[in-house]
């Protein structure tokens, strides 16, 4: 967590309204609030649109995430210098896979799918038995399921050719920005590709021209993971392989790559860019030639997912969302959408394989927890909290659990109680709760907040900012 004062005409400003600071802090069982923007959550998904997620899309972008994963985690070993080029990247990654990992668990368990399977056939049976709903309605479950099972012959080419699964360097993603730039540049600017529009111009030189450091070493055996990967998913005798690899193996078509583009270059970026259709088309970068060379099929794949999948969805999710609410009212709350809301549930504890997971964590099990694995990442702890830790009460609470229904974009939300105090802040779920973004299921999904007990002990007793804990707790 992060402390900032703000200042208005040179003074730190007052505000008459404000979440204080609870003293005393959340109690099992007791009524808290979450304020914040969540995401968004997809509990309105057809079986179907499950179904497709479950046997196709996610599984192979899970194999695309533990590729990387393993590649990262081998390229880390070799040093300091390396683990910190590639820290952030695993991070994330990690990140991806729990969250993948905690879905398709979710999607494959029998209950819940019949639970949705029952909840739409209900739907569909009070839509099918009113001739206006019929007509108003009728066919939107038809139109989704046929697009997520068309879907399922192209979703691996969608995922290479549009999203770049086999071409993991920044290098290629210049190069086909490049590419792309000189023929939207050519067209009305309401005919771009969005991304290609004057009004989101900026972004896209901003990241065109970036001036992050680029390591070839790591570059290179990103590539050649990626390619080995692609290679893996469509086999080696496949034309999209060879188109790709040229005969060569992934390790030195990717050195090829690396070594041969001039992209590393920004100055080289800008006058490719300034050159347009005529640059591009002259240019033997080979970065730029791979590019090019996709460059159609990755567009025809990406306008047939738009036309079949993304727009047939929006407009027929609007429909059932309609549906839903003439059958329901506001039983039911709407997805998430990034807009404002008020959650509200209970500190309270749930069972996992038959077993009470007690609603708080403290401080004492933070340092046990790191001592049981030896303080190695990631339960290493930091040099100010392991010559500290006999200042600490290891009783005081560390983070905890409630009911509060939260999804991604939540992370740093407040968690008030009845009273108007700051009792925590949001950070994430719990294992359980990945698949609440198709379904919400209180008896597990759990969110978890950082206790503000333990903000206050650790400000206290870790980093001696009495001063600040004074002012916090007085208002």
């Amino acid at each position: 967590m992060a402390l900032v004062r703000v200042y208005e005409n040179d003074q730190p400003v007052k505000v008459e309204n404000y979440f204080k600071w609870s003293k005393t802090g959340a109690k099992d069982g007791e009524l808290v609030f979450v304020t914040g923007n969540p995401g968004s959550s997809a509990r309105l998904n057809t079986v179907a649109h499950l179904e497709s997620l479950r046997d196709v899309s996610i599984p192979l972008l899970f194999r695309l995430l533990e590729s990387r994963r393993t590649m990262l985690k081998q390229y880390m070993a070799q040093g300091e210098e390396q683990t910190r080029r590639a820290q952030n990247e695993l991070n994330n990654i990690e990140n991806s896979i729990k969250v993948y990992k905690g879905q398709l668990a979710g999607l494959q368990d029998p209950k819940l799918m019949a639970k949705k399977r029952a909840a739409e056939q209900a739907l569909r049976a009070s839509v099918e038995a009113d001739a206006r709903k019929k007509k108003e309605y009728g066919g939107a479950w038809e139109a989704i399921g046929k697009g997520r099972k068309d879907l399922a012959a192209y979703e691996r080419d969608r995922r290479f050719m549009d999203l770049s699964a086999g071409f993991n360097t920044p290098l290629y993603g210049y190069a086909r920005t490049l590419v792309r730039l000189a023929d939207e540049n050519l067209k009305p600017d309401p005919q771009r590709l969005p991304e290609f529009m004057n009004t989101r111009r900026a972004p896209l030189e901003a990241s065109l021209y970036s001036t992050a450091p680029i390591y070839d070493d790591f570059e290179k055996l990103k590539l050649a993971n990626s390619l080995a990967f692609l290679q893996s998913e469509y086999g080696a005798n496949s034309s999209f392989a060879k188109k790709v690899l040229k005969g060569k193996t992934p390790e030195a078509r990717a050195a090829e790559l690396i070594d041969g583009t001039k992209l590393k270059d920004v100055e080289y970026r800008r006058k490719l860019a300034e050159g347009g259709a005529e640059a591009i088309k002259d240019s033997n970068d080979p970065m730029i030639e791979l590019a090019r060379s996709l460059d159609k099929d990755a567009r025809a794949v990406r306008k047939r997912y738009e036309e079949e999948v993304v727009a047939v969805e929006r407009a027929n999710y609007a429909k059932i969302a309609r549906a839903l609410f003439e059958q329901e009212g506001t039983k039911l709350y709407p997805d998430a959408t990034f807009t404002l809301r008020l959650s509200y549930g209970a500190v309270k504890g749930y069972r996992e394989n038959g077993k009470l997971v007690p609603p708080f964590t403290t401080l004492g099990g933070l340092y046990a927890r790191s001592a049981k694995y030896h303080h190695e990442f990631p339960y290493n702890l930091p040099p100010r909290w392991m010559t500290k830790q006999k200042a600490l009460n290891p009783r005081t609470p560390f983070n905890f659990v409630s009911t509060n229904d939260i999804i991604g974009g939540n992370s740093g939300s407040p968690t008030i109680n009845k009273n108007r105090e700051l009792v925590g802040l949001i950070f994430d779920g719990n294992i359980q709760s990945l698949v609440g973004n198709f379904e919400f299921d209180e008896s597990v999904n759990r969110s978890i907040s950082v206790d503000v007990r333990g903000m206050l002990e650790v400000l206290r007793k870790v980093f001696g900012a009495n001063e600040i804990v004074n002012e916090l707790t007085r208002g």
